[in-house]
């Protein structure tokens, strides 16, 4: 049943280029010219900072500083709390690359990635307050507070997992270091490092270039159902975020529906989010089932707090 789902879609999916050739070309240019624009130069940096970061036993000292304050929120252990810096600070999918590969690399353990890996992989706080905020809906003072509808809910979730989980250490297991514990003598930097670092980055980030072209065609495919305004954008955002926030303000709808409507798109991630996600966790054993059931929970906690925010705020 599966593989004639995907089959079919894969068959409806080369119809609407073959139909509608103009319209599939000029999503595919807006999917990469999105690319190019706005996840290239945010998102290439800290890739590559992070590859160097964690390849060279850098992250050791990094660790030191924020991991005392990062444990004020979460229980982690050293290395999960770079994941939860890198995953709620760099943005979407750094969270999840980074918790993928401290686990291949056994520097974290099993448990505490599968809670990291559903908690940390958030949209950046840049993409929030830029384009969402004040290039599409115009409510800049709302930035703080929409920070809290979209990060609270999964700083909890992973607080309470976390606890339930027990206790994180940076001990030695398995004949692998854990956390701040590595020795100086371990850390290392040179070109070699460096140059797999940018690499790295590059394959990463020409992969989510990929994706998000292919779902800015599928969203484009989806706009043209006959559908109602409404329905068709919450379709569209729900399978490629930045295109259904870019339709509310065309939508009609009130203001208080498209910010409520932004704020679920951005928690979920769209289907987009969901594929790139497992693109960069391929390999590493972790469950995408539940990294999608705690998004949904975590989604429809931020829906809650969006509203209360349309009611006291619009």
């Amino acid at each position: 049943m599966k593989k004639k789902l995907i089959f079919l879609t894969l068959l409806l999916f080369i119809a609407y280029i073959l139909f509608f050739p103009k319209d599939a070309v000029e999503a595919a240019a807006a999917g990469l010219v999105l690319w190019y624009d706005r996840v290239l130069p945010t998102l290439l940096p800290f890739a590559i900072a992070s590859n160097l970061l964690i390849t060279s036993g850098y992250v050791q000292y990094l660790n030191r500083i924020t991991s005392p304050l990062i444990r004020l929120i979460l229980p982690v252990s050293g290395n999960g709390a770079f994941v939860v810096l890198t995953g709620f600070l760099f943005g979407f999918p750094m969270g999840s690359k980074n918790c993928a590969v401290l686990l291949e690399q056994k520097k974290i353990e099993r448990a505490e990635a599968e809670i990291l890996f559903a908690v940390t992989n958030n949209i950046s706080p840049v993409f929030i307050s830029s384009y969402i905020l004040r290039q599409q809906l115009s409510l800049p003072h709302l930035t703080l507070i929409s920070y809290a509808a979209l990060y609270l809910p999964p700083l909890l979730c992973g607080y309470f997992l976390l606890r339930r989980a027990g206790h994180f250490s940076d001990t030695k297991r398995s004949g692998t270091l854990h956390g701040s514990e590595m020795p100086a003598s371990e850390s290392k930097m040179n070109f070699k490092i460096i140059d797999a670092g940018i690499m790295n980055g590059f394959e990463t980030l020409t992969r989510l270039g990929g994706y998000i072209m292919l779902f800015s065609m599928a969203a484009s495919a989806v706009n043209r159902l006959p559908l109602p305004v409404a329905a068709r954008t919450l379709l569209v955002g729900f399978t490629e975020i930045t295109n259904g926030i870019g339709l509310l303000p065309l939508s009609g709808l009130p203001l208080r529906t498209q910010y409520l409507l932004a704020m679920v798109f951005t928690a979920f991630g769209g289907l987009s989010g969901i594929a790139q996600t497992s693109s960069m966790t391929k390999g590493s054993g972790l469950s995408l089932k539940r990294y999608c059931a705690l998004k949904l929970i975590c989604t429809g906690a931020s829906a809650l707090l969006a509203w209360g925010i349309t009611i006291l705020f619009l």
